[in-house]
Parts: structure tokens; C-alpha cells; sequence
């Protein structure tokens, strides 16, 4: 299997020319049937041992002040709405890639073709997966289909009971959350980039332009001035940033008085296209095609660092309690801290086998922060943190480029032309 075959997809499909060179390590496989303990071949041209899980590093350089920088919300995850909680000790800087009390999923990871296909006949006896998922922990509630390509975006603006979805197709999809019927379609002429809604706002990024309806006045507006596709956007301190094909991120202000989005700033610095942004700690977050993730001030917009220890395209970023994570086509993901002086250092890196698109947190049913990424291998996995120990895992037909994180435990990924719903399995009583 071309393990870098994922990734010169994604790169080429951004605009870029070459992938990055795949990790030695990936040929490193354990062997299935010495799992099993039926292996009978000698010698066995794969591993009859379990690889080392990696550790990381030792802690971060200690705050002076004893206080690390904290970069998200009261619930650990840095949202649209995102609230400043206070600075807080803990302990989670030791703790980083160590297993916790979890059990690693290990079983057969292949979605069976004939099962797909509705035609397996080994039943339970299949050595594949007659399965989406992996993992007792969570559970596919539906499956909605209609688009003609794949799903680039989801959201769920506040207090409506609509779900919408955006697609490569060109178009964006209204669905009954009640129902999981389609109410509408929207043909908006260019591929969907992105999508985020923000209280009663829905925006959509398309070449050249952010579409922007307010869901419940039916308001519908244009922001001009992006330069290619908008890949990422996000709202902090008031502002709507967008990070656009040509490596600029350009930034709104909504005007009451005049009931439109007017151009703030335009924060110029990455020399390729900008595709990931999250906001945290007072600071927006900027991953981009030219390897770097850049932070810049929320207050003053200018850039007060520039991040360099990806090697590949920085696909998404994620703020977690005082952590930024960040995750790339080199396939790993990375963990940043801030030190004493304000600035962020890697305090953990783990590894993967196949390069990492989306990262979503999410709380689950025990209200344990659980992290979800998913892969260029049409897969997400779920991860305890800060252990990275692994809760289960999902498959899908194509790429998954889009997971939403909706209420009362439910979760949403998109796959291939529709979208799966989610949900966390009820915590069961301790005696």
C-alpha cells in the first residue's frame, strides 16, 4: 500500500507540487497471525512483538510564575464562542503519549469490500470489519447521503434545528436535525472550502468570496476580497478571519448600524496558502501550506511567532487547556506549550502512519477530553488525552475532510458524499 499516496493527494489538491518523504518506521508491522497465535511461517517477514508506544519528552520548562498560558475554555476545548477561563496548575506536562487505564483497539482494521457491497458470505467468520467504526465507546445513530462530492464542511448554527453541510459538489445542504431529511439546496457556483457558523451567522468559504446567511432572518451577504479558495475561517475578539489560496488572512468586523461585515485587516506573512486557523489565549493560530504555523496577537493582529518543526502542510490546529495542537502530512501531530517567556516549544510529538488532515476535541460520555483526527487513510482515530491512548476508531469510503462536534454527546464526520452521526455510548455506573 502506498502509505504517501494520501498525502500527494491532499498536497496537489491544495495547489502544491511534491509530498513529503514517508516515514522508515511505517514499514515496522506487527504480524496479525502472531497476534492471533496462529502464525506458522519461518521466518515471518513481520514483526512477533508489539511496538513501542511512543513517550515523550520531559516536561516543559516551568512557568516562573507557576501558571501556565491557558489557551482554551472552562471545557478544555477552544470553541467559536471561546470563554477566558482563569490560569490554573496541572499536571497534564508529564502525561503526554503514557497509557492510561484504556485498552488499545486492536483488531482487524479493514472495512470488508463484499460486506460494502452487501454480499459477504462469511458473516461473522469475515476476518474483516462488517463495521464503520471501532471501539464500544460511541455509536452510529444514521447515515445521510445527497451530495455528488465530497463534504468539506460542517456546522450547526446556534439554537436552529438545521444542520448544514458543504461540498466540493458546489453546493451547501440544509438537513432536519429532527428528521434527517433534506430541506433545501443551495448552488453557491465554486467549491465549498470551508464552512463555520457563529451564533445565528452560517459562512461559507468559495473562491474569491465568503458567502455569509444569518439563519434567521434569511439575510444574505458577500466579503470580497479573497484571492483564490478560503480554505479555514474562525471568529475571535469580534472579527471573522479567513485564510485564503494566496497566503493571506483577511479579517471583518460586522457594522450594526449598517447591518454588514466590513474589511478589518488583512494579516499578510505565510508564503503559501493559509488552510488551518483556531483562536485561543488571545492569540489566532495560522497553519499553512508553506510548513509554518504563525501566531499572531489578537489585539494588535501583528505576528509574535513563527512555528517551523512541521515538514509538510500544517493541515489543522486544536487548543486544548493551556495546549496547542497542531497536526500536518508529515504525519505526526504535535503538542506546543508556551514557555516562560510567551513563546511555544513542542512538549510532545506522536506519530502516525498516514498524514493527518482535521482536528476536533470533544468531551465524552465521562466528560474525559477525547481527541479526533482523521487521516488521509479515510479514517479517524479517537485518542484519550493527554495519554494518546487509543478509544476507536472510524472508516469511511473516501477522505474524510470535515468533523463537527454537535450537543448532548453527539458528533458528526463527513464520508465521501453524505455525513455520519455519532454518538457517545452512556457512561455506565461505577458500583
Amino acid at each position: 500500500m502506498d502509505l504517501d499516496g494520501g498525502n500527494r493527494r491532499v498536497f496537489n489538491r491544495l495547489g502544491g507540487s511534491s509530498a513529503a518523504a514517508p516515514d522508515s518506521s511505517k514499514n515496522q508491522k506487527v504480524c496479525y497471525h502472531w497476534r492471533a497465535g496462529k502464525c506458522t511461517r519461518f521466518p515471518c517477514p513481520f514483526l512477533h512483538r508489539e511496538l513501542p508506544h511512543p513517550s515523550g519528552p520531559a516536561a516543559a520548562t516551568a512557568n516562573g510564575s507557576g501558571a501556565p498560558k491557558r489557551f482554551a475554555d472552562d471545557s478544555g476545548f477552544s470553541g467559536p464562542a471561546l470563554r477566558r477561563g482563569p490560569n490554573f496548575n496541572n499536571n497534564h506536562n508529564n502525561s503526554w503519549g503514557r497509557m492510561g487505564a484504556n485498552k488499545v483497539v486492536r483488531k482487524t482494521e479493514k472495512v470488508c469490500n463484499y460486506w460494502v457491497q452487501g454480499n459477504c458470505n462469511y458473516g461473522d467468520k469475515c476476518r474483516f470489519l462488517h463495521s464503520w467504526s471501532l471501539g464500544e465507546c460511541f455509536t452510529l445513530l444514521n447515515h445521510l447521503d445527497g451530495h455528488q462530492k465530497v463534504v468539506t464542511g460542517i456546522a450547526l448554527p446556534a439554537g436552529m434545528d438545521k444542520l448544514y453541510t458543504g461540498s466540493k459538489d458546489e453546493t451547501v445542504r440544509a438537513w432536519d436535525t429532527n428528521t434527517g431529511q433534506c430541506m433545501g439546496v443551495i448552488n453557491l457556483g465554486g467549491e465549498v472550502g470551508c464552512m463555520i457558523s457563529e451564533g445565528p451567522w452560517l459562512f461559507v468559504g468559495i473562491p474569491n468570496v465568503v458567502k455569509a446567511w444569518n439563519t434567521q432572518t434569511n439575510q444574505e451577504l458577500s466579503l470580497s476580497g479573497p484571492v483564490g479558495q478560503v480554505y479555514t475561517m474562525v471568529v475571535g475578539n469580534d472579527l471573522l478571519f479567513a485564510g485564503t489560496q494566496d497566503g493571506t488572512i483577511l479579517a471583518w468586523k460586522f457594522n450594526a448600524v449598517t447591518n454588514n461585515f466590513e474589511p478589518a485587516a488583512s494579516l499578510k506573512g505565510h508564503t503559501l496558502a493559509v488552510v488551518s486557523l483556531v483562536v485561543g489565549a488571545n492569540r489566532l493560530y495560522s497553519g499553512s501550506m508553506d510548513h509554518s504555523i504563525k501566531a499572531w496577537s489578537l489585539e494588535t493582529l501583528q505576528c509574535l511567532q513563527t512555528l517551523t518543526e512541521h515538514t509538510n502542510v500544517v493541515m489543522s490546529l486544536l487548543c486544548w487547556e493551556q495546549f496547542l495542537l497542531s497536526c500536518s502530512l508529515d504525519q505526526t501531530i504535535k503538542v506546543w506549550v508556551a514557555t516562560e517567556s510567551g513563546n511555544l516549544e513542542v512538549t510532545y510529538t506522536h506519530k502516525e502512519e498516514h498524514g493527518l488532515l482535521n482536528l476536533r476535541g470533544m468531551p465524552d460520555s465521562e466528560s474525559k477530553p477525547v481527541l479526533m483526527c482523521s487521516c488521509n487513510d479515510n479514517s479517524v482515530r479517537l485518542y484519550d488525552l493527554p495519554s494518546f491512548s487509543e478509544k476507536g476508531k472510524i472508516f469511511a469510503k473516501q477522505e474524510i475532510r470535515a468533523i463537527e462536534v454537535g450537543p448532548g454527546g453527539l458528533f458528526f464526520s463527513g464520508d465521501g458524499t453524505g455525513f455520519r452521526v455519532w454518538k457517545w455510548a452512556e457512561a455506565v455506573p461505577k458500583p
